[in-house]
């Protein structure tokens, strides 16, 4: 599975939002700046993200972006899915709607389990998490695992 710049940079972009004072607005370029994303690619970012109601923007002098809901209800699968959709496609699919046969049957249960892992991880992480440093216990489990940090 392949984690998107889009993705990374949303997610990065929501942590510096989430660590902000409450109520304060942050500008696109000091977002980028902070981050060293790209500040046309974060402004596209941006864009997914009020659309899909993580973000709130404000125009004017003390204008910016905050997040739209507190830190502790916002997930990293809520980013992922505002600026990438699904979280788990196979070629392109949603596994649910794909149709194996013959010896490849078995697979499509597989993929139904990744992306219920993913989920499981993804949905459970949320931003005030990522800005206290503290991940849940079962996702700190997965990472103390002795192969976490290996290429496999």
């Amino acid at each position: 599975m392949r984690i998107s710049a889009r993705a990374d940079y949303a997610v990065r972009a929501a942590v510096e939002l989430a660590a902000a004072e409450p109520g304060r607005h942050l500008t696109s370029d000091a977002l980028a700046t902070a981050q060293g994303i790209p500040h046309r690619f974060l402004e596209v970012i941006l864009q997914d993200l009020r659309r899909d109601g993580v973000v709130a923007s404000q125009r004017g002098a003390r204008g910016g972006h905050r997040l739209a809901r507190p830190p502790a209800e916002v997930s990293v699968a809520d980013v992922v899915r505002a600026v990438d959709g699904p979280l788990v496609f196979v070629n392109s699919e949603r596994p649910q709607d794909l149709v194996y046969s013959g010896s490849a049957e078995a697979l499509l249960p597989v993929w139904v389990a990744v992306r219920a892992s993913v989920r499981r991880v993804l949905d459970a992480v949320t931003l005030a998490d990522l800005v206290s440093g503290e991940l849940p216990a079962g996702v700190r489990q997965l990472v103390d695992e002795p192969d976490a940090w290996r290429n496999l």
